[in-house]
């Protein structure tokens, strides 16, 4: 009974920080501008700029834009885990979090179960966006979820890349800034927006290399055909082993930090 009590009081300590967490997002403008704003406004501005330009059409373009503002999106929301973090423990929140009868762990948790929410909610705006666009997708119903859990996964297994940088550097607007350009250097040297094979070579081995790639390659698989295809295991197994060295790490550095 002792044991039940304890750990449905760990749940509810997390359940707590992640609707903490959650409202911060909803009540700062930076924050939700990167979940809910950007997502239309990079769809817009790619999809009526450079349709004509790249596919001949807007319509002809939207089934290739589609998957790679998806994993964009995502990842600009992940990238904002490290910043909200350091930003309260530089407020001093954390410090008062550990006066108050709660799981230690329980913030930390919060903060990444909010996560899967955000990108969620990222997630679908920027579907609804090409969708609204004239994007019609191949893929049924249960396939198109599959595609968006994809990408959720992809994002949350990377939200513990910027939690980890988040509580090593002590600048939050640093990370701001470092993620924001480490993400669309990642995004625009992948083929989320344009054909590699219009790409110089140099550049096409680069593309090819590039994790952000493989994703992509496994959503629009998954959208344009309705099938799950072997990139996207490869991209569960590569979210699984990002998720297995840098939990650990997270929690390491978590626990031991001033």
């Amino acid at each position: 009974m002792k044991s039940m009590t304890t750990k449905n009081r760990f749940v509810s300590n997390i359940l707590t920080m992640t609707h903490r967490n959650l409202l911060k997002t909803m009540h700062n403008p930076d924050s939700l501008s990167d979940v809910v704003i950007e997502p239309v406004i990079f769809t817009l501005l790619f999809g009526y700029l450079f349709g004509g330009v790249i596919a001949g059409s807007v319509q002809a373009y939207l089934p290739m834009l589609v998957s790679g503002i998806l994993v964009q999106s995502i990842l600009n929301a992940a990238s904002g885990s490290g910043q909200q973090l350091r930003e309260d423990i530089n407020a001093g929140v954390f410090d008062r979090f550990k006066t108050l009868p709660i799981s230690p762990i329980a913030p930390l948790a919060g903060q990444l179960v909010g996560d899967i929410l955000r990108l969620l909610l990222s997630g679908v705006v920027a579907l609804i966006t090409t969708f609204l666009m004239g994007w019609r997708p191949a893929a049924d119903l249960p396939m198109l979820a599959a595609a968006l859990l994809l990408a959720i996964f992809i994002g949350w297994a990377t939200s513990w890349i910027f939690v980890l940088v988040g509580l090593m550097a002590k600048n939050a607007e640093l990370i701001g800034s470092l993620s924001m350009i480490i993400i669309l250097v990642m995004t625009f040297l992948s083929n989320a927006f344009i054909p590699v094979k219009t790409l110089p070579k140099v550049i096409q081995a680069i593309v090819k290399i590039n994790p952000v790639s493989l994703t992509i390659t496994a959503i629009r698989t998954i959208l344009s055909t309705g099938n799950w295809g072997s990139n996207a295991t490869l991209v569960l197994i590569s979210g699984g082993v990002i998720i297995l060295i840098f939990m650990p790490l997270t929690v390491l550095v978590y626990q031991r930090r001033d």
